[in-house]
């Protein structure tokens, strides 16, 4: 099972990426959500965890358009919300197709929980 990582802060990827190897998965990371697109497409991911604020390309966008390229892909949302906080960003995201959304700071042992079970539900 192959997780794709996207997010502009490189110590949440790095975070993320332990985080998910150690649950046993296969991580790749992207900075912004163009890369993580041209990424998906190179080496398609079973399930995309993407921060919403970033440069680039941010999460919104990157999460409708996976899900148009893939409909059935497991995607996680996280924020730290920037200026007017993740509770503005977080229902969008589950609106654009984000199966669960997660604000910083997030317990890593929940967030680890949430991709066995929706991987497992694939």
């Amino acid at each position: 099972m192959r997780i794709l990582v996207i997010d502009d802060d490189e110590q949440m990827r790095t975070l993320l990426r332990q985080v998910m190897e150690w649950a046993g998965y296969e991580v790749i990371e992207a900075a912004n959500g163009r890369e993580g697109m041209q990424k998906y497409r190179k080496q398609p991911a079973d399930l995309v965890i993407t921060d919403l604020i970033m440069p680039e390309q941010e999460g919104l966008e990157t999460i409708s358009s996976l899900k148009k390229e893939c409909p059935a892909l497991k995607i996680i949302a996280i924020s730290g919300g920037g200026r007017i906080g993740p509770e503005a960003y977080l229902p969008a995201a589950q609106e654009l197709g984000a199966d669960r959304v997660f604000s910083k700071p997030f317990d890593v042992r929940e967030l680890a929980e949430t991709v066995k079970e929706l991987l497992s539900h694939g």
